[in-house]
């Protein structure tokens, strides 16, 4: 095995990069829900800056992460594979998955600076698919990622991403409780 280190740079800065955009959208994520649920207390348009700094952050390292692979000595992969769901043939649904969830980030992202043509509501709707867009980078992050089978790399993503999952729960079991507390009401 070669332990050049200069021959695995575009492979190791991919890695960085994709690990940087997990951690950041997993921020980015529990900051969204945070403020969503008007767990945040303070003014609004402050709580806003940090998520869509956030935000920003996350998809420059998606694009990082996919761009500097195209470097990688093993798998020569084109712009077409980095870019496009199930052209490359390396672990193809997981890749794929990846491609698609970081995507989807990019996209919902941005979403926010076209949120005054979409309506406010119709971009709140949108902008929930962010969270399966995350999770997606999630799965895409244990079944293709080198690291993956890391206990350091399992607790990293752990301790990162379980604020934002005890925040979903949160959401959604309070979304189940409304239906049933309105109708005990009556």
């Amino acid at each position: 095995m070669d332990t050049n280190a200069s021959t695995h740079l575009w492979w190791i800065a991919s890695r960085g990069a994709g690990t940087t955009a997990l951690i950041l959208s997993s921020a980015s994520v529990c900051v969204g829900l945070a403020i969503s649920g008007r767990l945040i207390k303070g003014g609004g348009p402050d709580r806003r800056v940090y998520h869509e700094v956030l935000s920003l952050a996350v998809m420059v390292a998606i694009a990082v992460h996919g761009l500097t692979l195209i470097g990688d000595s093993y798998l020569h992969p084109s712009l077409l594979d980095v870019t496009v769901p199930f052209v490359l043939s390396y672990k193809t649904l997981a890749t794929s998955l990846g491609i698609v969830a970081g995507w989807a980030m990019i996209f919902l992202g941005l979403s926010y600076y076209a949120r005054a043509r979409i309506g406010n509501e119709r971009w709140k709707v949108i902008h929930r698919l962010t969270l399966l867009a995350w999770l997606g980078g999630l799965v895409h992050t244990f079944t293709e990622g080198t690291d993956a089978g890391q206990l350091w790399f399992i607790v990293l993503i752990v301790v990162t991403s379980a604020p934002a999952l005890v925040l979903l729960a949160a959401r959604v079991s309070r979304l189940r409780l409304r239906p049933a507390a309105l109708g005990a009401g009556r």
